[in-house]
């Protein structure tokens, strides 16, 4: 008797030991995969960038922050004008040319005659601002009238409401970017500008000469506007941020970096950056426009 209940304990025993080891096969835990993805290499190469002397603080600005992120990477940026940039991008001797004007059809047609395609991306936006001493008592100009002025054929504030002044012509020179668009804008194409004009190498050389001369009159970037100087309205409006971004101010434009052929390598990561939060920021802490979407 007592051999037979030995002998039925054990058959359980041996029951329960099978179950669990076979429930120990069908739940064992794989072990952990120690594979992990192949560390990204970090980004190295060079560009050139030449061209708009309305965007050089900002191109200097996204540069020195990108190289900073990214230490393998040398930008080398440098102005201008909008139209010396655009030479040296038909030349072949820079990565981008940064253009505060569109890209006219006779340069496209020298970049695609060396077998390229000039291909513009705008990166943000500015207006230009009309400038005058800040102790002119003059607020506001239409367009008519600043036509007039450039054209030589308004040549005394008193004419525009001011003082019984001169008038001092104050311009860029013909390279800029700035120079054509407002000649194209609200001189219109057929007309020049006046003789007496006084054409300057850079948009921070005509705010000096505004500050300086009681009776000047200039045009900037948004980016150089400072309290040492007054902006005037357009036909109403006043050259600012919210006036840009609404569409309200007349002289409203695209600020583009042109490129030969669709940016790739180090130059594509260098757009996409550009575009992206990071470099949208730094728009607008240089007092321009970002781009919205």
């Amino acid at each position: 008797m007592k051999g037979t209940k030995w002998f039925a304990l054990a058959a359980v025993v041996a029951i329960v030991a099978g179950a669990l080891a076979l429930t120990g096969c069908g739940t064992t835990t794989p072990a952990a995969s120690t594979s992990t993805a192949p560390a990204k290499a970090p980004l190295s190469g060079s560009l050139t960038i030449a061209g708009s002397d309305t965007m050089i603080n900002l191109a200097q600005a996204w540069s020195e922050q990108f190289m900073t992120d990214n230490p393998g990477v040398s930008i080398a940026v440098k102005g201008g004008g909008s139209g010396t940039g655009i030479a040296a991008l038909i030349n072949g001797t820079v990565d981008f040319a940064d253009s505060s004007r569109a890209i006219e059809a006779s340069e496209s047609a020298a970049v695609k005659s060396k077998g390229g395609e000039a291909i513009s991306t705008s990166v943000g936006n500015d207006g230009i601002a009309i400038i005058v001493n800040s102790t002119n008592k003059v607020d506001a100009v239409t367009k008519d009238q600043l036509a007039k002025i450039y054209t030589g054929a308004i040549k005394n504030w008193k004419e525009v409401g001011g003082d019984d002044k001169p008038i001092t012509l104050v311009s860029r020179d013909p390279s800029s970017g700035t120079y054509t668009f407002l000649h194209d804008t609200v001189l219109g194409k057929t007309a020049n500008y006046a003789p007496s004009a006084k054409l300057l190498p850079s948009t921070q050389a005509i705010v000096d000469e505004v500050k300086s001369d009681p009776n000047a009159i200039g045009y900037v970037g948004l980016g150089y506007e400072n309290s040492s100087i007054k902006v005037i309205a357009l036909d109403g409006v006043k050259a600012t941020v919210a006036t840009v971004t609404d569409g309200s101010y007349l002289l409203s434009r695209p600020l583009l970096m042109i490129s030969n052929g669709a940016p790739k390598d180090v130059a594509k990561a260098y757009v996409d950056w550009i575009l992206s939060p990071a470099g949208q920021k730094i728009v607008t802490d240089q007092g321009f426009v970002p781009i919205t979407k």
